[in-house]
């Protein structure tokens, strides 16, 4: 084997540091929260961290409007604002000559504010059918909106969107039922629900205002009969007697002209006349 020399060692071991290249370092990038949910024109925080101890630059990648509200050598904190679309932003590190990014994906909402109800008709007899009209207006996303019919706390039946809408819809269900519970007011009301879990938010819940169905008794067949008799035999009573008063006057008016007329005559006559026949 041959000898290296006096500064064959030390040669070969600098050379070897020198174009093995710097250690590569690894580190992550992490951005919370990862979804968003901000109402039409409004404002959201996000923060961007790394693992890097020392990282070289790092920032929020938007065109929206952002302001820096906090930072430490790891961690920033962004409130962005004037959110008007659905939009992606990208939190970036750099360290050590390397890069890494993450992305916040932020989803704008219109919430359900006008929920109505009506009711047709809203007087029905005791298992006969009626509509129950619920739907709200100005919402976004339809996906995920369900609208709730309830009678007082009790929930009938529930409609789910599956629709996704990009702009801002209606949403409108017609549910066909039939009057139940006993006669008397019922009341109803429509809530409508917009789930945006999925996309970083809540539940937001909106009711619409009492309606009243009146409901009443139907009248059996046997009950019918007798009240339609009965209303005969009363209106036959009644046209009854106001002919025989009508006859009983027209007699009596006939009697009191003959005697008048006989009367009159009587007066017409001579005085010689009326004496000889005294």
């Amino acid at each position: 084997m041959p000898s290296l020399g006096r500064w064959g060692l030390p040669t070969a071991l600098l050379t070897l540091l020198c174009c093995s290249g710097p250690a590569e370092i690894t580190f992550e990038v992490d951005v919370w929260p990862e979804k968003l949910a901000v109402e039409t024109s409004g404002s959201g925080r996000v923060n961007c961290s790394t693992t890097c101890t020392q990282p070289e630059l790092g920032g929020l990648e938007t065109s929206l409007t952002k302001q820096l509200v906090d930072q430490r050598p790891q961690w920033q904190q962004y409130l962005v604002s004037n959110i008007s679309q659905d939009v992606s932003l990208i939190c970036y590190f750099f360290c050590a000559g390397n890069s890494l990014t993450k992305t916040v994906h932020i989803s704008v909402y219109q919430p359900p504010q006008q929920v109505t109800l009506k009711l047709r008709p809203i007087r029905v007899a005791l298992g006969t059918a009626f509509t129950a009209e619920c739907g709200v207006a100005a919402v976004k996303p339809l996906e995920g909106l369900t609208l709730t019919l309830q009678r007082g706390q009790e929930t009938l039946q529930n409609w789910t969107s599956v629709e996704a809408a990009p702009a801002r819809g209606e949403g409108s269900v017609t549910f066909n039922r039939t009057a139940q519970g006993g006669s008397g007011p019922l009341t109803f009301r429509c809530q409508a629900a917009l789930d945006l879990r999925s996309k970083g938010g809540d539940v937001i819940y909106s009711v619409s205002e009492a309606q009243v169905l009146q409901v009443y008794e139907p009248v059996q067949d046997s009950q019918m009969v007798i009240i339609v008799t009965v209303v005969s035999v009363l209106l036959f009573l009644f046209v009854t007697s106001i002919l025989l008063c009508f006859i009983m006057s027209h007699r009596k008016c006939q009697r009191q002209r003959g005697y008048y007329g006989v009367l009159e005559a009587w007066r017409r006559l001579p005085q010689a006349f009326r004496t000889q026949h005294v």
